[in-house]
């Protein structure tokens, strides 16, 4: 899937996905966890799992060397589930480790489901990246 630039940006920011989420998936370093939290979620619309990866601590279970195997495991889950919305109910910002939490829909097939969050990001090297999470609800 593509997304038009002037469209509006589907991690829920209001802005254009080209004043928002493409800057990072072009290549600059989200400020915050939220801006990374939310880059990631378009990443999967998008099918970008290079992305995905790239903002992955090494801390996270998924983590592996072995990309080839992790990249057809994204691009399936991307494959088959459609990213309804993203909600942002609280960002706790801290120097070097911050914390999000959000409500994901999705929809794969006739199922629709939804999951809450609490996201940890860890920064390393002035770069944020997705360590782990908690479902709540």
């Amino acid at each position: 899937m593509k997304i038009p630039p002037n469209n509006e940006c589907p991690c829920g920011s209001l802005k254009k996905y080209k004043k928002c989420c493409k800057v990072f998936h072009d290549g600059v370093n989200p400020k915050t966890a939220e801006q990374l939290m939310r880059s990631r979620f378009t990443a999967y619309i998008l099918n970008d799992a290079n992305y995905i990866i790239k903002t992955t601590h090494k801390e996270n279970q998924d983590y592996t060397l072995s990309t080839e195997s992790w990249k057809k495991d994204i691009t399936n889950f991307s494959d088959y589930t459609d990213f309804i919305k993203l909600e942002i109910f609280e960002t706790i910002e801290g120097k070097d480790e911050s914390f999000v939490k959000f409500r994901a829909t999705l929809k794969q097939g006739n199922l629709d489901a939804s999951f809450t969050e609490n996201s940890r990001f860890l920064k390393v090297n002035n770069k944020w990246f997705y360590v782990d999470g908690t479902f709540t609800e």
